[in-house]
């Protein structure tokens, strides 16, 4: 049994000390006397008994549910921010350590991409969701690319399989950097279709007041407020 679900025992004490008071103050010798002090003994234990349950209403602690709830979606996003400058610093120092100039400026595209949609998650929080693809899969896959073809790069030896190999990842690369910059777009999706409502509102509400270019006559104009 829960704390909420115990009787309040104030209602009984209330009653009790009415009983006590009236028996000291007041004659008690006919039964119309406990009949009536019977009548105000249930009104006094019912109103305490309100009075007990508002309170514990007002007092009650949020549900652990909710609670518990908050607490995973704040730690999810912390754990993301966290993951997401780890990955971010690496691919700075991928992008420091080689040397080639076509995906250098593909790990470039890459960073900042990256770099926005972490900024766009932390500003709303509800698109962390939509990332969760991105952080599990491509973003780890990318940097395990990269750091493949940071040591094949520098081994100092051109064969078929390395140059095969780095030519392999440098075109995939330069498509997982369309990706990235791609996912950064769906998560304005939301946002642009509210502003695209807003502006068919605006665009409507000018027209019907002749306030738009092509509504109303020159000089005719009345702004309403």
């Amino acid at each position: 049994m829960t704390a909420n679900d115990r009787k309040p025992v104030a209602p009984f004490y209330a009653v009790a000390l009415l009983w006590l008071l009236c028996g000291l103050l007041l004659p008690l010798y006919a039964a119309p006397h406990y009949i009536c002090l019977a009548v105000i003994s249930a009104i006094i234990f019912f109103a305490v008994g309100r009075l007990c349950r508002v309170g514990s209403a007002e007092t009650a602690p949020a549900p652990k549910a909710e609670t518990e709830s908050a607490s995973a979606a704040d730690s999810d996003l912390d754990k993301m921010l966290r993951d997401g400058a780890a990955s971010i610093a690496e691919m700075k120092r991928l992008n420091d350590n080689i040397p080639a100039p076509g995906i250098s400026a593909d790990i470039a595209r890459l960073e900042q991409a990256s770099q926005q949609i972490f900024q766009a998650v932390r500003n709303n929080p509800a698109k962390l969701p939509q990332t969760r693809r991105f952080m599990d899969y491509y973003l780890p896959t990318t940097l395990k690319l990269l750091n493949a073809y940071d040591r094949m790069s520098h081994t100092g030896v051109s064969g078929e399989n390395i140059d095969a190999t780095l030519t392999k990842i440098e075109t995939m690369i330069h498509r997982v950097a369309g990706a990235f910059e791609k996912q950064l777009d769906a998560l304005y999706g939301a946002d642009a279709l509210d502003i695209s409502a807003d502006i068919s509102v605006l665009e409507t509400m000018m027209a019907r007041e002749g306030l738009s270019e092509s509504g109303g006559r020159d000089g005719d104009i009345h702004l309403e407020l």
